[in-house]
């Protein structure tokens, strides 16, 4: 059995496992000297990379973003959904397969491989960019590398690509089983997982380490302040390299959460153009007059792993659901 599903999917495991080996032979070749740069550098490493480690650090990046959705896509939506479309798993059935062996065997082969190649993407990217990331860290700029905590970069470092992978590939299974048809289950797939990674930074990842809170003046000589949304949002920057900033709310001279005054925005109103930086910190300076203040949460940098491995265990959770949920469909729903 468990050879008979390593020959179902082998050539697109052997497609994924392909590239995700040059890539990481690609970064095994450059890392060294990328290491050796930053400890002459230090965190000015950032403004000193090339354009070809520029380009290597993005395609780091989008590989192991990709990898989980690829596998998702052609390893779990079409492993038992092709079968249900030919009809070919009652041939597996009569031959004294029961149906939940059937399914372990599948799941069971195809989430560790599946885990294998996010892993080996993922150790590969976050090794070669681990001197980018303590650069930036230690207070490089951020205009082209990202901190390991936003968004972007912390879904490509460290363990929880693994998960993404598991759980891609268990949505999968299940989507398979329940449309039973491979080329919408494969959409429907990408999808879910697609919306699942933007819901989870946007609504559970900022609640699942203690974040730190900070109130600072609206003064023009505090940390440096944008506007967003036509001077109806203000935004502090603040210098916390490595932090992941996650929310920002506006309080009146009391304390209690307010919008910004539609004072400030006529302030800041010109006839044509934007205003002058003598104009904007005057309005500012009014503002703070007025006791007005911005609380800022964020996640600071040392926070990373705490955040990997709750968001790890919440994936792995969420696939071994899918898992009990794939096994009570074929037993119950499935003829």
């Amino acid at each position: 059995m468990i050879w008979l599903t390593w020959r179902q999917f082998r050539t697109q495991a052997a497609v994924l496992f392909a590239a995700v080996a040059a890539l990481a032979a690609t970064l095994a070749v450059t890392g060294p000297q990328l290491a050796d740069l930053y400890r002459t550098a230090g965190s000015s490493l950032v403004d000193r990379l090339s354009s070809s480690d520029q380009t290597l650090y993005y395609t780091g990046l989008l590989v192991v973003l990709a990898v989980p959705a690829v596998i998702g896509m052609f390893w779990g939506a079409p492993l038992i959904s092709r079968e249900l479309e030919s009809g070919t798993h009652y041939l597996a059935w009569n031959q004294g397969v029961t149906r939940t062996r059937w399914l372990a065997t599948k799941l069971g082969l195809g989430a560790t491989a599946s885990m294998t190649a996010a892993g080996v993407a993922a150790l590969a990217v976050s090794w070669w960019s681990s001197p980018v990331d303590r650069a930036v860290n230690s207070g490089g700029s951020t205009d082209t590398y990202f901190p390991r905590l936003d968004p972007v970069a912390f879904a490509a470092r460290g363990v929880v690509p693994m998960a993404y992978a598991a759980f891609a590939f268990v949505l999968g299974v299940a989507l398979g089983l329940v449309i039973r048809r491979t080329l919408p289950a494969m959409a429907t797939t990408l999808a879910a997982y697609i919306a699942a990674q933007i819901a989870v930074p946007l609504w559970i990842r900022p609640h699942l380490a203690a974040a730190d809170r900070t109130t600072v003046p609206i003064v023009p000589d505090g940390p440096p302040i944008s506007v967003q949304e036509g001077a109806k949002e203000i935004v502090v920057h603040l210098d916390k390299p490595g932090a992941w900033l996650t929310s920002q709310q506006t309080l009146t001279a009391a304390g209690q959460p307010t919008t910004v005054p539609s004072s400030f925005a006529d302030c800041l109103r010109v006839d044509s153009g934007p205003p002058s930086l003598q104009q904007f910190e005057g309005c500012l300076a009014d503002l703070g007059a007025l006791g007005y203040r911005q609380q800022v949460t964020y996640q600071p940098a040392g926070n990373f792993w705490a955040l990997q491995w709750a968001e790890t265990g919440l994936y792995l959770g969420v696939a071994l659901t899918l898992t009990g949920f794939c096994a009570w469909w074929i037993r119950r729903r499935l003829t």
